[in-house]
Order: C-alpha cells, then sequence, then structure tokens
C-alpha cells in the first residue's frame, strides 16, 4: 500500500463526476476547506496479493457479522443496543425469516503490513457508494487505462438485486428517500441504487420517504398516486423509522411489505456490534478490543456512540488525556469504548479503507482520508488502483 500524490487532474473534473452521480460533492463538503471531497490529484496503490488477503478479510468479517446476529437474538440482546423491547420481536421474526439484504461498507484500519482492523461496520444506509462504484472506475479508465482496481461494486449489485428479486413481494420496488437531507447525497445514492436495480430486470418506482402513506381502507403504505408498496428500498436509518410516527405501523405489516435493508440490520448498524463481535472472538486479529458500558482497563480507547455518524460525538482518550474530540448530538443513546488504533500516515494523511460486501461477497474499495485522528465529515474521497 502507497499514497501516490501530485497527480495531474483532468481539465472540467467537477462536471465529469457530477455527470457521473456525484452531484453532492460540494454540498457534502464542509465550505470552509480548500481541499476537495473528490480528489484525483492523489491515489492509493495496492498490490494484487494485499487485496486478495483483504477480499478474505471482508467475506471473514462478514460471516462473523452474521454469527452475530443470530447471538443478539438468540440471547436476546436487544437492550445492549438500545432497540426498545417493543421492537425486538419484529427484528427476531425477520432474522428468522431470512429477509433478504443487499450491501453494507466495513470501514477498517490498514497499514499495508499487519491485518486490517475493523473500525465499524455500515450496515443499513452506508454512503460513499458512487463514488466507490461509479466514480472512481471512470476516472482509472481515463487516466490510468489498461490498469485494474478492487472495484466490482456495480457488477454484484446488480447481481444481488437479481438474487433476492424472487423474495421482494409485488410487481415493483418504490426506492425512497428523505427529502430532509439538503445535499442530495441520499436521493443520489438512492437513484443509482434504482439504477442496479433496473439493470437487474425489476420494475421500480421513486419516491421521497415522506411521501409515503398509509390507505386506512386498504390497510397498505401507498405513494402519492395510491399504488401500493410491496417492496421498498430505504436510505433512512430503522433507528429512526422506528420512532416515526408510522414506525410501528411499518414493523407491524412487514409480512406484507417488505423492505432493504430488513429491520434484523439493526443490530449490524449499531456500535455495541463491535463489543459483540469481541466478546465472541476474542483475540480475532482482524477485530480490536470494545466493551460496553466503560473502557476497562483499556489506557488508549475511542468512545463512540452507538448510532453516531461520521466521526460526530467521538472521542479518543490515551494516557496523557483527551487526544482529540468531535462535536455531536449522539451519545445519550450509550457509548462502546474501542481500542485506539492510531490511523496510518501518508503524507501527513491518514487514510480509512471502506470495503464493500455486496450479498455475501466481497466487492470493491472506497478510500477516504484526513488531517484528523478522526473520519468525519472533512475526509476527502480518493480513488486507488492495483499495482500491475
Amino acid at each position: 500500500m502507497k499514497r501516490s500524490s501530485g497527480n495531474p487532474v483532468r481539465p472540467g473534473w467537477p462536471d465529469i463526476v457530477e455527470e457521473q452521480g456525484l452531484g453532492f460533492h460540494v454540498s457534502v463538503h464542509p465550505e470552509h476547506l480548500t481541499r476537495p471531497y473528490w480528489d484525483e490529484s492523489v491515489h492509493y496503490e495496492f498490490a494484487m496479493e494485499e487485496v486478495l488477503r483483504l477480499e478474505r478479510t471482508v467475506e471473514e468479517l462478514h460471516r462473523m457479522c452474521l454469527e452475530a446476529v443470530e447471538f443478539v437474538v438468540a440471547e436476546k440482546r436487544y437492550a445492549d443496543f438500545g432497540i426498545p423491547d417493543w421492537a425486538a420481536p419484529f427484528i427476531r421474526d425477520s432474522w428468522r425469516r431470512g429477509d433478504p439484504y443487499l450491501y453494507g461498507r466495513f470501514d477498517l484500519v490498514y497499514d499495508g503490513s499487519g491485518p486490517a482492523k475493523l473500525l465499524e461496520y455500515n450496515a443499513d444506509t452506508p454512503t460513499a457508494l458512487v463514488e466507490a462504484a461509479v466514480v472512481q472506475w471512470h476516472w482509472m479508465q481515463d487516466v490510468h487505462p489498461g490498469q485494474d482496481q478492487w472495484n466490482s461494486v456495480h457488477e454484484r449489485l446488480v447481481e444481488r438485486w437479481a438474487e433476492i428479486a424472487p423474495r421482494l413481494p409485488g410487481e415493483r420496488v418504490h426506492f425512497a428517500w428523505t427529502s430532509e437531507d439538503e445535499t442530495g447525497e441520499e436521493a443520489l445514492t438512492t437513484a443509482y441504487l434504482e439504477e442496479t436495480a433496473r439493470a437487474a430486470g425489476l420494475a421500480t418506482r421513486d419516491t421521497a420517504l415522506e411521501d409515503v402513506g398509509w390507505h386506512q381502507g386498504e390497510q397498505a403504505f401507498v405513494d402519492l398516486d395510491e399504488q401500493r408498496i410491496r417492496s421498498a428500498f430505504k436510505l433512512y436509518p430503522w433507528e429512526w423509522l422506528i420512532h416515526d410516527r408510522f414506525g410501528p405501523l411499518v414493523l407491524q405489516n412487514l409480512d406484507t411489505t417488505a423492505w432493504v435493508e430488513p429491520v434484523w440490520k439493526m443490530v449490524l448498524s449499531n456500535k455495541a456490534l463491535l463489543a459483540v463481535l469481541w466478546e465472541m472472538y476474542p483475540g480475532h486479529p482482524n477485530l480490536l478490543p470494545a466493551r460496553l458500558g466503560d473502557p476497562g482497563g483499556m489506557d488508549a480507547y475511542i468512545a463512540k456512540p452507538l448510532l453516531g455518524r461520521e466521526g460526530a460525538g467521538m472521542a479518543i482518550t490515551v494516557p496523557g488525556g483527551e487526544l482529540e474530540r468531535r462535536p455531536g448530538d449522539y451519545g445519550a443513546e450509550g457509548y462502546v469504548y474501542q481500542e485506539f488504533a492510531p490511523l496510518p500516515t501518508f503524507d501527513g494523511q491518514h487514510p480509512v479503507l471502506g470495503a464493500w460486501v455486496v450479498g455475501d461477497g466481497s466487492a470493491g474499495l472506497g478510500v477516504r482520508e484526513t488531517g484528523n485522528l478522526i473520519t468525519d465529515d472533512t475526509s476527502s474521497f480518493v480513488p486507488h488502483l492495483i499495482r500491475l
């Protein structure tokens, strides 16, 4: 693994990436930063044997996470995740039914030498998808033709939709985003996923989640045209949805309206998962020690809100005191304490590997890097190559 800097950028690159679906590269990035969100002046390179090892790691972590869901359901460990008692039976039933799932992103710390270690799992509403699946692929084709990239995300998404289509009821799949997202990231990410579903042969329809209604006479969810919603993809967290006005109705009608991702992903999208994984697989080379409630004997650790996003509310503590803290509104739901593993440093930047899993298979990589110790909304996305 190495970082290559000072690359020439394509003339008119903002127009290029926007045409490829990255229309939110300005809106998701703080305005005061001089560095763009999409930064093709640098890239990372990996050896093929590294990528093959990382692929195996991702699939091993995926297997372990599915076993963790079974453990949580069997042992009724919902309280550790802040999941209310009234929602637990629906998670259990969804898991037992085997409600189908689509994709996720493991965030890994890796320096090119030792084993990659799990920082967290974005299993319910992972983003940075368009830039990983599409934009960096076209960058490689334009700038480094003939090279390779760890990137089969698009093809695997199409294949996965075809695999789960027989399990999705109804004639079409509705694709829902929230109109409360002012950046446009969620709408464009949802539109991209809808495109992959159509490529798999599924009929689709898009809608804002706020436009989904409940038809009292039909006892069913409907869109603005009163078309019944039998299957839906939502880029909206389950921990928010179940507490919304119609949340209880969503849970009570999971047998007639299927949702992707399924509600059992609430277990995997919660950072309490990190502590459960360490409990189940203590000493695993791809895990960091993690605890719920307190840091125990750890003298260097990072406190992570169970439901936090983009690093909000995280704090790093080392023997000398608090090293870094990020502001945020999360934390009332509780914290997990994970051993602090400093991100590697390349030219003063700290990369995090976002490794994609689609279905049950490893699918590709996106790299975000920052000058901070915690990856947050100031971090930039940079492309990568496999050295041939």
